[in-house]
């Protein structure tokens, strides 16, 4: 039999504003356990939440890089579950009505070639705090310090058919949030990770098969090892005669295998309503005109430039624009009188 691969992710982007996104403190990593939650980001009884403007901002110059509609009126809900390091109860998101929607970005394939990967949605929402189970004989710390940081969860269409697609995928939109400068784009700290839906079919079926998330991906080697061991799991047990169980799982890095967190039958069930405290938010055209007037030149756009201006390789290109930094270093170099080919060969090597 012949499988076919369906992957769509859902990336979650910390946005780089200096305070949270319902209040004024500090977003700074590293600081110490629960110094910085304050009474806003703990629910506590008469708080309540202002919009940051800064992450609307930065939300509409993604949906502008990526092709999107902008919703001039978005809502923010609450979604209610019960967590231990979710100290309010429920996480305020946007669920029927986000800020950005309905865009696509091209990928670049192995041999050469792009395709275009649908963006869903692009949604507001706050994070949540951190469980530690380090140094705790058995216990759990909790870390309250990353409750109310305001990040973008971008969800894709399941457009990707292998995990190197995936892959490509990510390092695109982890390439452009640090662009945009929208994102410090740091895995090892949190700031950018990934869920990943997975799920086979046969080959020229159209239906979709039954689907699992592989749930925080923070990076790019585990997102590939991990899609690929949960794609054979899927195939093994369908030859098998048996059934894939739509469930939520963890990918267990030192074994290299996925591992059931949580099955359909015990998923939430969110109640989300519209958050009381939050007007909706309306976002004017000559804001819109003011953030696209601020984007900068974008990783496709430069690439082919380097191309054009500086006779490189396209191979060459991409990767010397894979990183903003990387293709100011290099622009750097040229600038101040190198020979472009040898400072490209210099500056990847």
């Amino acid at each position: 039999m012949q499988w076919e691969v369906v992957i769509g992710l859902e990336i979650h982007a910390q946005l780089a504003t200096k305070s949270k996104i319902f209040s004024g403190a500090s977003t700074a990593y590293g600081a110490a356990p629960n110094s910085q939650a304050c009474a806003v980001d703990l629910g506590l009884p008469g708080v309540l939440p202002v919009l940051n403007k800064e992450a609307v901002r930065m939300a509409v110059k993604f949906g502008l890089a990526a092709n999107c509609e902008i919703a001039r009126r978005s809502i923010f809900a609450r979604k209610n579950y019960f967590y231990p390091d979710l100290p309010k109860g429920y996480q305020i998101s946007q669920y029927e009505l986000p800020i950005v929607a309905k865009g696509h970005l091209d990928i670049e394939l192995e041999d050469g070639s792009t395709k275009t990967i649908g963006i869903t949605r692009a949604h507001l929402e706050e994070d949540a705090g951190k469980s530690l189970h380090e140094d705790f004989h058995g216990m759990t710390g909790i870390d309250l310090n990353r409750a109310g940081t305001p990040l973008l969860e971008i969800v894709s269409e399941p457009d990707m058919r292998s995990a190197r697609e995936a892959v490509a995928c990510m390092k695109k939109i982890h390439a452009l949030v640090q662009y945009l400068e929208i994102c410090d784009g740091n895995m090892q700290e949190g700031s950018f990770r990934c869920d990943a839906n997975v799920s086979v079919r046969l080959k020229g079926e159209e239906k979709l098969g039954t689907r699992t998330e592989l749930k925080n991906l923070n990076s790019f080697r585990f997102i590939e090892r991990a899609i690929n061991f949960e794609v054979e799991r899927q195939i093994d047990i369908l030859e098998g005669g048996g059934e894939v169980v739509q469930e939520t799982r963890l990918y267990d890095a030192d074994n290299n295998e996925t591992r059931s967190m949580r099955s359909k039958e015990e998923a939430f069930d969110y109640r989300y309503f519209p958050d009381p405290d939050l007007l909706p938010v309306a976002v004017e055209d000559s804001f819109i005109e003011a953030v696209r007037a601020t984007l900068p030149e974008l990783p496709g756009a430069k690439k082919q430039r380097f191309v054009d201006d500086y006779g490189i390789k396209a191979e060459d290109a991409a990767i010397l624009t894979g990183s903003r930094e990387l293709a100011d270093f290099f622009e750097a170099v040229v600038k101040a009188g190198g020979d472009t080919k040898l400072a490209a060969n210099w500056v990847i090597v």
